[in-house]
Formats: structure tokens, C-alpha cells, sequence
């Protein structure tokens, strides 16, 4: 089975927190996210589905990359989003 990395960086412009994830809150800032994804067979054109969301978090001097829900993250930069244009 094929699998490919999309790469994205995302930005909050307050602290924020993600469901089910310890840790935060999480500063502002630009925080890099990984959708991993697995090619669909089976069908006459290619498409692929994502199997696993990973952003990538630093503690101290520590770095690493947190498996997250992806429906948990857009919630958050939805509440980042109504967050900023509130305090506008």
C-alpha cells in the first residue's frame, strides 16, 4: 500500500488547547502539522484517505510530535479564529 506525509503549518494567535491531548495550553504561534495518508485501491482513479494527524509540540527543550484528531484541531483554530476577531 502507498502512503504519503502532506505537510502544513498552522497558526494561532492565542493559547490553545486540543481535546484529549495533555500539556497544554499551547502558546501561540506556528506549529507544524502532519496528515499522514494511504492510497485508495480499488478504484479507477487515485485517491487517498487519512489515516493518522500528528502536530508537532515543544516543551522546554523538548520536541515531539502528538497523534491528534483532526476534527479536534479545526475546532480549535475555528475557537483561535472567533477568538481573534472578537479582540479585533
Amino acid at each position: 500500500m502507498f502512503t504519503r506525509t502532506k505537510t502544513r503549518t498552522v497558526h494561532f494567535t492565542a493559547p490553545f488547547t486540543l481535546k484529549g491531548v495533555e500539556g497544554g495550553p499551547y502558546p501561540p504561534g506556528d506549529y507544524r502539522v502532519e496528515d499522514e495518508e494511504e492510497q485508495i485501491t480499488g478504484i479507477s482513479w487515485l485517491a487517498y484517505k487519512r489515516v493518522a494527524t500528528t502536530i508537532e509540540v515543544t516543551a522546554g527543550n523538548k520536541t515531539s510530535l502528538i497523534d491528534i484528531d483532526p476534527l479536534d484541531l479545526d475546532a480549535a483554530l475555528e475557537e483561535d479564529r472567533v477568538l481573534s476577531t472578537q479582540t479585533s
